[in-house]
């Protein structure tokens, strides 16, 4: 391997420095058994990211209309509250919350079908400490997904 070789391997990360020495990752949800493309594939993160942003600013408004005015600390508070509750409710029984229903986006378990309702809970939970939703997987699956047992895909 010459200089521009180990440069370039370094600079395009140790996932294509695999692929380039001949390692198949496939597609994202491969693995999980999903389709490529279409209806139940897995979410792109950018629809993902735009579900949540939806569900947090309707949160905003809810803590600042209902409980907080004027008081940003204490609306921040109320709107991670009502985050949780919108996520474990809507999540638990439909399996969407109104922003990832906006962007066509489900949550499901990994063998199909809905979450149960405490798998539901510690997915909301970890989401609402935004950390754990930061780490992904190959397959593009935040590691509060993982820890669930769940699966954000396209409806």
């Amino acid at each position: 391997m010459d200089n521009r070789q180990a440069i370039g391997s370094w600079l395009s990360g140790p996932r294509q420095a695999a692929e380039d020495m001949g390692a198949d990752f496939g597609y994202r949800g491969q693995q999980l058994g999903l389709p490529k493309e279409g209806p139940g594939a897995i979410a792109p993160l950018g629809r993902r990211f735009g579900a949540v942003a939806v569900d947090w600013a309707l949160c905003m408004l809810i803590a600042y209309g209902l409980f907080a005015q004027g008081d940003r600390q204490a609306m921040g508070n109320w709107a991670l509250a009502l985050f949780f509750v919108l996520s474990l409710l809507t999540v638990g029984t439909v399996g969407f919350t109104p922003g990832k229903r906006l962007f066509g986006l489900r949550v499901v378990a990994e063998g199909g079908g809905r979450l149960g309702l405490g798998r539901v809970f510690v997915r909301s939970l970890l989401l609402c400490l935004a950390i754990p939703a930061l780490i992904w997987d190959r397959d593009g699956r935040g590691l509060h997904d993982r820890l669930a047992r769940a699966i954000q895909v396209r409806i």
